[in-house]
């Protein structure tokens, strides 16, 4: 079992039509977040069929297809971390959370983010009891890609009911220049009111809604009642 044969099964069910979609999608354009990444076009329901399979494949392995320059690579590789993860034992788990974060440089698409962060780093922070002061300096980085990691992985707290990690996050990240960014922390903060609790939401919006930027603020108050997303809106006014 080697990255070899993970990469001939991607080729296999490789598009040429979909690759230049997929290209456009992901502004791979000069200039542009994913400049220069090339994509074989393959579904991502067919790459997690090929995840699945090859589940087992050791790091090193895995290590060839994160460091690839085609999308597909990347993304695969991750996503069998990800499907390994949860069958690991607690040693396990921190090599590959370890391994992750010791390859942010190669996770370097939203996509590859929001697939595989909460699962791997937020999932072991929260299984092993850590405090989210790797999450801090995550948002703190110069990599967009690294900041995204850090707000998205506090999806795995939100889906427990629990809000503060995330709000520590997005307190950091309020005032970031990145549209990729303040998607993703609109996200996490629509997610906090939709699974947690909307007062707090509300309560945390009420502090901060009149300084974060507008692309934030719509995401984080996208469920809420015309009337009241209005009332917000306003605040920005």
């Amino acid at each position: 079992m080697t990255a070899g044969h993970v990469i001939g099964e991607l080729n296999l069910a490789s598009d040429k039509e979909k690759s230049v979609i997929l290209a456009r999608f992901f502004k791979t354009g000069p200039g542009e977040y994913g400049e220069g990444d090339r994509f074989l076009g393959v579904t991502v329901p067919k790459q997690r069929i090929i995840a699945k399979k090859y589940r087992d494949l050791p790091l090193g392995e895995v290590e060839k297809l994160l460091i690839s320059s085609w999308h597909e690579h990347r993304l695969t590789g991750l996503l069998i971390l990800t499907y390994r993860f949860p069958e690991s034992e607690l040693a396990q788990k921190r090599e590959i959370f370890d391994f992750y974060l010791s390859h942010t440089t190669h996770i370097n698409n939203w996509d590859l983010v929001d697939a595989t962060a909460p699962g791997i780093v937020g999932a072991y922070l929260v299984e092993s009891g850590l405090d989210i002061s790797l999450l801090r300096h995550l948002a703190r980085s110069s990599s967009l890609w690294e900041r995204r990691i850090a707000i998205v992985s506090t999806f795995a707290w939100i889906r427990k009911g629990r809000q503060q990690e995330c709000f520590e996050i997005a307190e950091i990240l309020l005032h970031d220049h990145q549209d990729l960014i303040q998607k993703a922390t609109g996200w996490m903060l629509r997610e906090v009111g939709k699974r947690c609790d909307e007062k707090v939401l509300r309560d945390f919006l009420d502090r901060h809604a009149s300084g974060m930027p507008r692309t934030m603020l719509r995401y984080a108050i996208e469920r809420f009642p015309e009337s009241v997303r209005q009332k917000y809106l306003r605040k920005k006014e």
